[in-house]
């Protein structure tokens, strides 16, 4: 959907933007002709916009510092979070951040937030990501602010971390595993289509949640097989146990030095916490996109934590 366009007076703050879906974001909010900044823990990665948006630090821990980064914006746009516990970043640490954020853009007299959430969130949910997510949709919600919160699900694209290290698993083994029978769903949308959700819902007044899924949904077996066939790669797929699966994943954490897949994403997927009954809200097809990308997706194994500890590569 498209609500509008931007004027050149406003200024635009994404976080992330040297990243993967601030990235996109950003390039659209650029599109409308506003001023767009972006908050970041990577300064120097390489601009993608070739210096079309000015960067500045987070500043977690200066608070005034952040204040005056998001003094005069009329829209914050918040994609910063963490996909799982680590030694150098915790879910709890994300929180906390994000709520900083959230009370800086309000001193600032930020006119309204649009937050990247993630589908079902739930406050009493054993699994951290969900519980987190949900704590910080509250503390917006209560906060008096005028926001926007979108929750996707799975979201594919070039930079994409999921959908890659599948097909990279299909090109480099002679069989696929998946957790139980295969039959939980998810609805992955496209990055670009979420970047124009974000911006046309930071274009409105009305305070909205809206749910940010895909035109397909497949089971994870379904969505295994899909991506073997329209690369080439079907692979005999193995039922296997949590705990085979997790193990599995472990070895594969020393070959790759990065983390595959965590307890709590194994039950997160089975759980069918990436799957919503919504009307989806994106219009690009994951299977015509693998298509017209069949050659590159899973060419080389896309590292998150690669990401998170080089701060100085491209996403791409």
């Amino acid at each position: 959907m498209t609500i509008g366009s931007g004027a050149v007076s406003e200024v635009h703050v994404v976080t992330g933007a040297f990243g993967y879906s601030g990235k996109y974001i950003a390039q659209s909010l650029l599109n409308t002709g506003v001023k767009v900044k972006t908050i970041t823990n990577s300064p120097n990665r390489p601009d993608p916009f070739g210096g079309a948006v000015e960067a500045f630090p987070f500043n977690f821990d200066k608070p005034d510092l952040l204040i005056d980064t998001l003094s005069g914006t009329d829209v914050l746009y918040n994609t910063y979070w963490v996909r799982f516990n680590h030694k150098l970043f915790k879910h709890a640490d994300a929180v906390e951040n994000t709520l900083t954020l959230f009370d800086a853009a309000k001193k600032a007299g930020v006119k309204r937030i649009v937050h990247v959430s993630i589908t079902n969130p739930k406050e009493d949910s054993h699994l951290e990501y969900f519980s987190g997510k949900a704590r910080l949709e509250r503390a917006l919600i209560e906060s008096g602010m005028s926001y926007a919160i979108v929750r996707p699900t799975v979201l594919f694209g070039k930079e994409d971390i999921l959908i890659n290290n599948i097909a990279w698993a299909l090109r480099t083994f002679p069989v696929f595993g998946i957790f139980g029978d295969g039959s939980y769903r998810l609805q992955p949308i496209y990055v670009k289509d979420l970047a124009e959700l974000a911006v046309d819902i930071g274009k409105i007044k009305d305070n909205i949640i809206i749910d940010a899924i895909g035109p397909e949904t497949f089971t994870f077996r379904g969505l295994v097989d899909t991506i073997g066939e329209i690369i080439g790669k079907r692979r005999p797929i193995l039922a296997i146990s949590d705990d085979l699966g997790y193990y599995f994943g472990r070895i594969m954490q020393h070959i790759t030095g990065d983390i595959l897949i965590t307890r709590e994403e194994i039950d997160g997927l089975k759980s069918n916490l990436l799957y919503v009954r919504s009307q989806p809200t994106g219009q690009t097809s994951l299977t015509q996109w693998l298509k017209e990308h069949a050659s590159t997706v899973g060419a080389r194994y896309a590292s998150e934590l690669g990401r998170r500890v080089k701060r100085t590569g491209s996403y791409s």
